[in-house]
């Protein structure tokens, strides 16, 4: 099995984003739940990103949603990001809350909306050039509901057009991540449904163009893991968004549904390469019933926690006993490391790093959450759809 001392110093090198939009108010379909103390500003968004950074040690960039993190300046709020300790990451785009997208975005039947929708994530790169951010990830709500509604080829075409022209639009140094989901809201057909899609696209492309995987939008049963290795073998994983399913695309806590599924996978990138900067950790979460900050904690220790038992692996163990076709032997050591409790091993590193071994602990302590109960009173808080 790996020393301890070079996972924890594979594990010092980790980083975890955090998205923006996981610190305001969000909720289920039916309900968006307010609590005290959201931010509301994108720069309260970054000052609670910034205790997570400081908390964990491996929480160093944070994602934003344009519209909902739109500001005058954005190279204002990347000098105070860097005050913070932190930087601006991947751009999100929106084009699925206007009601112009009722029929899609880019793939709309109609050209003056398929033209406003390419603007905007053409503005997302404008934006990325201010920010200093290198990832721009896109992901559309488009699709049709019904049989008939629409022709499949032709919004495939259209869908090529507008990757097409924003990919051309990038600079040298900057990616396109094609995010995918099987379903929702189209229930009929979904434009990119399936890695396989957003694969074909970005290999159309070029190689600045990467498939994102969510952990979150896949069917039932589907061995993501799978995906992620071959995505590693093509040279084209650019990312993850962490959640966990129990039903479909929840958002919930990453490696709170199935953290064997999480182990999996962090066995299979760290088999791929380890944390190389082509492939981004990002969380893309909705905190809905639980308070925030400590759960956002809470998800980049549960990936740390995974990483560092698939570090765990004896891989020339593992190598013979696959060469050997001993299957039973094969899987024992996958389970010797999963089942190795490394929460000692990360409290050390911590330790090490001169950070509180346990950062929920240490945030309940800090009375961070006091203080922002009591100083954001007033404006409008954050949340879905600001």
């Amino acid at each position: 099995m790996t020393a301890p001392s070079a996972v924890k110093a594979a594990l010092a090198t980790q980083a975890i984003e955090t998205p923006s939009w996981a610190y305001g108010n969000s909720g289920t379909r039916f309900k968006v739940f307010a609590q005290e103390g959201v931010p509301r500003t994108p720069r309260e968004k970054l000052e609670d990103a910034a205790r997570v950074h400081e908390l964990t040690g491996a929480a160093p960039s944070v994602a934003l949603h344009i519209p909902w993190d739109r500001v005058d300046d954005y190279a204002a709020l990347a000098t105070f990001a860097k005050d913070l300790g932190l930087r601006l990451g991947t751009i999100n785009s929106n084009v699925f809350q206007d009601d112009d997208y009722r029929l899609g975005s880019v793939c709309h039947p109609d050209p003056r909306v398929r033209r406003k929708a390419l603007d905007h994530l053409l503005e997302c790169v404008d934006i990325m050039d201010a920010t200093g951010s290198r990832d721009l990830k896109l992901w559309f709500a488009d699709g049709t509901n019904y049989p008939g509604q629409d022709d499949i080829r032709a919004r495939q075409d259209r869908l090529a057009e507008a990757l097409t022209a924003v990919y051309e639009r990038l600079g040298a140094d900057q990616r396109m991540l094609l995010e995918y989901k099987f379903f929702e809201p189209a229930f009929y057909t979904t434009d990119v449904p399936d890695w396989g899609t957003a694969f074909s696209h970005c290999l159309r492309l070029g190689e600045r163009a990467q498939v994102v995987v969510d952990t979150g939008h896949h069917a039932p049963g589907t061995n993501i893991e799978f995906i992620v290795a071959v995505l590693l073998r093509e040279g084209r994983l650019g990312g993850f968004d962490f959640n966990s399913r129990f039903y479909a695309d929840d958002d919930l806590m990453v490696g709170s549904a199935d953290p064997f599924q999480l182990f999996r996978i962090m066995h299979e990138v760290i088999g791929g390469g380890g944390f190389v900067p082509e492939v981004a950790f990002m969380l893309d979460q909705c905190h809905n019933i639980e308070p925030k900050i400590p759960a956002i904690i809470r998800s980049v220790m549960n990936v740390q926690e995974a990483t560092a038992k698939a570090l765990l692996v004896d891989r020339e163990a593992l190598s013979v006993a696959q060469r050997a076709g001993d299957v039973l032997g094969a899987n024992a050591v996958l389970m010797d490391a999963y089942n190795t409790d490394v929460r000692p091993l990360l409290a050390e590193l911590r330790e090490d790093r001169g950070l509180d071994p346990d950062p929920i602990a240490a945030y309940r302590r800090s009375g961070w959450a006091e203080r922002i109960v009591a100083d954001r009173r007033g404006g409008e808080q954050a949340g879905w759809g600001a």
